[in-house]
């Protein structure tokens, strides 16, 4: 059975198995009625947002992503997007295939957004800014507070895709300026694909126009707030979010994020050590973009030891790998250290292990989460 270190899906842990194995329970029932409400409770607890205005939706993140434009948007207004990545320029081709005017903020893959630039394109006039707060394919983090505060100055709906930062980073929208925030089951979530998630504030609720058919948000709200769903619901994946949650939330968000940090940073120290380079000027604490000339290569040799990690898309396919961090405890992030390091030696590169495992203890240690 393979480990897998790739940012989406992620390893599912054994009490989330757990539920997602058992028999299924029909939906329109008192049963699933009261576990909606119990997994309603938990994500206002994970955002510490008490709002009722959010919606799961039997899709992808993607489709969340469609469901906020179609939305929250009407054809023809102007928005900005930054694109500085694969999912960046997702949200190109969805609002641009609803007829908005799209204003793109290019960047090259690894770098993260300027506030300056985001500044000046927000006092040229925007109805919103759409951008991921991690960029997953290339590891990025783009300052998603300040993006935040910079909207709210211009009356502008900040769109967050939070689909690799949600159950990391310690997200609360009303503060960080969020209007609606997009997430996704299959990644720190700790579930399959299938689910995704849309939220948004009292500010975005005034825009709620309402569009589409099964992406209709003012549709599904009305029924979710009750306990209900518009259309059939991802029975399982909603009966086991509550054990995940439940999970993620036991020791507090804080010392998620700070645990999430401490890897990330050690991660990339160690493999540093190897000579591997970060491509990200602004690291994401979910997943570790690093650049390698034989990227291809080493996921081959990991693979024979039942290892899995990704590699680059699109143009960084062959010279970058990503390492995912969520759902990752230290033991397995220093597993795959030691894996990576024997795997280049037995790909002919001299590398010293020990003083990489170190690196990555030591890190921990100064972080005070080991």
């Amino acid at each position: 059975m393979e480990r897998l270190f790739t940012p989406g899906p992620v390893e599912i842990p054994p009490k989330v198995l757990g539920v997602l194995g058992s028999q299924i329970i029909h939906h329109r029932t008192e049963e699933f009625r009261e576990a909606f409400m119990r997994a309603r409770a938990l994500i206002k607890e994970l955002l510490r947002e008490d709002s009722d205005e959010f919606v799961f939706l039997t899709a992808s993140g993607t489709g969340a992503m469609e469901a906020s434009v179609v939305n929250f948007f009407r054809q023809g207004e102007r928005v900005l997007v930054i694109n500085a990545g694969k999912f960046g320029q997702r949200w190109v081709e969805i609002a641009r295939y609803y007829g908005l005017e799209v204003v793109e903020y290019s960047l090259e893959w690894g770098e993260s957004a300027d506030l300056d630039v985001v500044f000046n394109h927000l006092k040229q006039g925007v109805s919103g800014v759409l951008f991921q707060i991690c960029e997953t394919s290339t590891g990025v983090y783009h300052p998603a507070p300040e993006i935040g505060r910079l909207c709210k100055d211009f009356d502008a709906l900040c769109v967050a895709d939070a689909i690799t930062a949600l159950g990391v980073y310690n997200i609360i929208p009303s503060s960080w300026g969020i209007d609606v925030l997009i997430g996704g089951s299959q990644k720190a979530l700790l579930l399959p694909p299938g689910l995704s998630l849309v939220w948004f504030s009292k500010r975005a609720l005034s825009r709620l126009y309402g569009g589409g058919y099964y992406f209709d948000i003012k549709r599904e709200l009305k029924k979710q707030v009750e306990g209900q769903t518009a259309w059939t619901p991802a029975i399982s994946l909603v009966l086991a979010l509550e054990e995940s949650l439940k999970l993620i939330l036991k020791g507090g968000m804080e010392a998620v994020e700070k645990r999430h940090r401490a890897i990330a940073l050690g991660t990339l120290r160690a493999l540093s050590s190897y000579g591997f380079e970060p491509l990200a000027k602004s690291p994401s604490i979910s997943v570790s973009a690093l650049i390698y000339e034989r990227s291809e290569e080493l996921r081959r040799a990991l693979l024979k030891h039942s290892i899995r990690i990704a590699g680059g898309q699109d143009r960084l396919k062959g010279k970058i790998i990503r390492i995912s961090h969520m759902g990752v405890d230290a033991k397995d992030a220093m597993m795959l250290i030691g894996m990576i390091g024997v795997c280049l030696l037995q790909m002919g590169q001299s590398v010293d292990v020990e003083s990489a495992v170190g690196a990555f203890i030591k890190t921990l240690r100064e972080e005070a989460v080991w």
